[in-house]
């Protein structure tokens, strides 16, 4: 017999962006990004694509950056990770350090996350899994973007009625902040600040979206569309406020269907505790990610 319980159905929601699964900043190079994303770190190198010496996808749960060779980008706020091997991560950060040398390579341990800086300047803070992230093992729990004092809430409106995405204006980190849900467990916080932003560099995020024609149709009807990159995407670099077309803040976005030959591909993740000393038979893998 059904027991009469209520719940709160809306915890539930995800919104039309079902999954935020990369961060792509240039590198200058790959031996440096190797140490630091695969040594430093702990991550996995994709060994299936972009295996050669100019681009490198690099895992983390379900999620990846990619690093290709063509410049130096620093995204203008900071990716956050989930890593299972969190108590030991300060320990293979600090053996890291000669192999990033006079590079803008750093780390703080905080009291419940540790802050680490790559040799580009990009900022990371590393998590262990935790009641907040879900069930999330090892992943890349969310993207904050600083952005200009005064835009939060347009930014919250833009991803609301432009792409459907469940988004609101709230707080986070004692800030005004677009808050926008980017799939199970995954969030985009746009946080305001008064410090002076440097200029766009070209950095991107990628999406997948359920409904992929009419946040397209939208955003071609203002002009934004920057490219049509086949059937199963297309990008846009500026977010403006619906009602007035003004622009608030600028991320390229690669925008996916959930047709996409690469929607829901699994990704290797290996056990970085696992070495010659200490190998143990079955245990190169992590159980889950």
């Amino acid at each position: 017999m059904a027991q009469n319980r209520t719940y709160d159905r809306s915890l539930e929601d995800v919104g039309n962006i079902v999954h935020l699964e990369h961060v792509n900043v240039r590198v200058p190079d790959q031996l440096l990004a190797t140490s630091f994303y695969v040594s430093a770190l702990g991550l996995t190198r994709d060994p299936y694509m972009m295996t050669g010496i100019d681009n490198m996808w690099v895992n983390v749960g379900r999620s990846q950056f990619h690093l290709p060779t063509h410049g130096t980008d620093v995204l203008r706020g900071r990716t956050g990770l989930v890593l299972p091997w969190y108590d030991g991560l300060a320990e293979r950060l600090e053996a890291a350090r000669p192999l990033l040398a006079d590079t803008a390579y750093d780390f703080k341990v905080r009291k419940s996350h540790i802050d680490v800086t790559c040799p580009w300047g990009n900022r990371i803070r590393c998590h262990p899994p935790a009641q907040r992230f879900g069930d999330m093992r090892v992943g890349m729990p969310y993207v904050l973007l600083d952005v200009p004092t005064g835009s939060a809430a347009g930014i919250a409106a833009f991803y609301r009625e432009i792409m459907g995405a469940h988004a609101v204006a709230d707080q986070f980190e004692n800030a005004p902040a677009a808050v926008v849900r980017t799939g199970t467990n995954q969030h985009m916080y746009f946080r305001e600040t008064r410090r002076s932003l440097p200029p766009f560099d070209g950095h991107h995020i990628q999406i997948y979206i359920a409904d992929f024609a009419g946040p397209h149709e939208r955003l071609r009807a203002r002009g934004l569309v920057t490219e049509e990159s086949d059937a199963h995407q297309y990008r846009f670099e500026d977010i403006v406020d619906p009602e007035s077309g003004e622009p608030l803040f600028t991320l390229e976005h690669e925008v996916r269907s959930l047709h996409h030959p690469l929607y829901g591909r699994p990704l290797v993740n290996r056990n970085p505790d696992q070495w010659i000393m200490n190998y143990t038979r079955g245990a190169d893998a992590l159980a889950s990610a």
